[in-house]
């Protein structure tokens, strides 16, 4: 059995490769997405002061600190029962919008775009973001630095640091937005709006207008059915920072519908042995492998199911756009896997529209911004939607706030098991007779980066069954011996 490794897997966070093992005929036989790093977070956070996790856990990346910083400090909340003043949450909900703008263009245009700008089987050395600006201008290549510049911009002034901001802390945050910031805030956001306006209309005339991209994102290369998961507000809206945890099947009927302490009641872990990332299911529908559809408990957490989990968005010019797309589409659930990108963008336009909204709270200067804790410390759980789907801190701690155990279910652990399914099933239909070529092999990439994948964040091993290889080498460096030991 012939196999073809993809070696690091490119445009995305951490490190992840792909085995495809071909059959006597060269077709694909089975194809493993696996992820051989282990970052251990949840086990050295233990023994550490509660209060620290809001900054410790935002460490995990560069990528989305921001979302850790609020699950953490949300959890940390839970854990000492303090309410924070509307103030504070505002202010970090003001924070979190002006980094799903930065983090949603920072996808678009540097990590998916070049598949869809550039072309999936264009010349892998023109095939990134430089190859993106060659191709529509200097000025547009402008403009998404300009919003990466203002996102950050926002996150420093209300989180005191462009990356792993540090004001969130259990019962508020430590900063008051003076008025001037305030105002500097509301300009960005406005012009954040028009960028992701100009984003949508880029995506209409590129990707939309180009009927050999609309087939590949209609076509059955990527598309699964499956359950989709969302944080949704009182009224089923989109709500990336707070909110219940609502699960839609297939057929975008309500499955269930949660609050953040009771995620243990609707969701399971599954292991595999041939990966240091385990695979989240809803436990009320059980494990059935790696397998679509109604009876299988594989769900999908991105912003796509955001969208198919939800009864719309809470900003006009987003809802506006919302409506296309499932008009376009077929109306919903969408279950074509590459219709992320789209989705993608509204929610960056739903984000940008929230900025301002926020901005412009005649409370937002209060300087009301922190309850503090007088409980006694015990256990709590914090969500928030990250923008690569939905994302758990559960922390439990002694009485001096000291954590106990930790529990991690980030983003793309959601997405896990689907992001199997994408690329094997993308292999299997793109690979045939044994012909393979790079364009075809960034096509099967391309079922994985639709997810936006950071694999840097959770990755687990079981205690005392760790995977582990030795290389064992004589004093001539020659290879003598390999001594291998696997979980069961």
């Amino acid at each position: 059995m012939e196999r073809i490794t993809i070696d690091p897997i490119t445009r995305l966070e951490g490190h992840g490769k792909i085995d495809i093992f071909l059959d006597a005929n060269g077709d694909v036989a089975n194809s493993y997405f696996q992820i051989p790093e282990l970052r251990g977070f949840e086990r050295f956070c233990v023994g550490r002061p509660v209060e620290e996790m809001p900054l410790l856990t935002n460490r995990i990346c560069g990528v989305c600190p921001e979302a850790h910083h609020m699950a953490g400090v949300k959890a940390a909340d839970a854990v000492y029962k303090v309410d924070p003043p509307r103030t504070a949450k505002m202010l970090r909900e003001l924070l979190y919008m002006a980094f799903y703008a930065t983090d949603h263009t920072t996808h678009f245009y540097a990590l998916a775009g070049p598949d869809f700008i550039v072309g999936p089987d264009a010349p892998v050395a023109e095939r990134n973001i430089l190859g993106v600006i060659h191709k529509v201008g200097l000025e547009i290549g402008g403009k998404v630095i300009q919003m990466r510049k203002f996102g950050h911009r926002t996150v420093e002034m209300i989180g005191g640091r462009k990356v792993h901001p540090a004001s969130a802390i259990p019962g508020g945050v430590t900063k008051i937005l003076s008025e001037e910031e305030r105002k500097e805030i509301e300009e960005m956001g406005r012009w954040a709006i028009e960028f992701a306006q100009f984003s949508l209309q880029a995506f209409n005339d590129i990707v939309l207008a180009n009927k050999t991209y609309l087939d590949l994102i209609l076509g059955d290369v990527y598309y699964h059915k499956t359950y989709y998961m969302g944080l949704v507000d009182e009224n089923n809206k989109v709500n990336f920072y707070d909110g219940k945890v609502r699960v839609v099947d297939p057929d975008g009927k309500e499955f269930c519908k949660y609050e953040p302490k009771d995620y243990m009641n609707h969701i399971a872990e599954h292991v595999e042995p041939w990966t240091y990332l385990k695979f989240p299911y809803l436990k009320n529908v059980g494990w059935k492998g790696f397998v679509d559809g109604k009876d299988s408990g594989v769900y999908m957490a991105t912003p796509l199911s955001r969208l198919n989990a939800a009864d719309g968005m809470a900003t006009p010019l987003a809802q506006e756009h919302y409506e296309k797309m499932y008009a376009t589409l077929g109306g919903k659930p969408v279950h074509h896997r590459l219709a992320i990108h789209w989705a993608r963008l509204i929610e960056l336009l739903y984000a940008a529209e929230h900025w301002v909204e926020l901005a412009t709270d005649p409370e937002i200067t209060s300087p009301n911004v922190h309850t503090k804790p007088t409980e006694i410390p015990t256990e709590g759980v914090g969500i928030v939607e990250a923008p690569r789907g939905t994302l758990t801190h559960h922390y439990w701690t002694d009485e001096k706030g000291l954590l106990t155990k930790v529990n991690l279910i980030v983003g793309t652990t959601n997405n896990y098991a689907p992001i199997q399914m994408s690329t094997k099933k993308a292999a299997q239909n793109l690979i045939k007779g044994g012909k393979v070529n790079e364009g075809l092999l960034n096509m099967v990439e391309m079922a994985f980066r639709a997810y936006d994948p950071c694999f840097g964040c959770a990755t687990h091993s079981m205690p005392g069954r760790m995977p582990l290889e030795v290389r064992l080498h004589n004093e001539d460096g020659e290879l003598i011996d390999v001594i291998k030991q696997f979980v069961d």
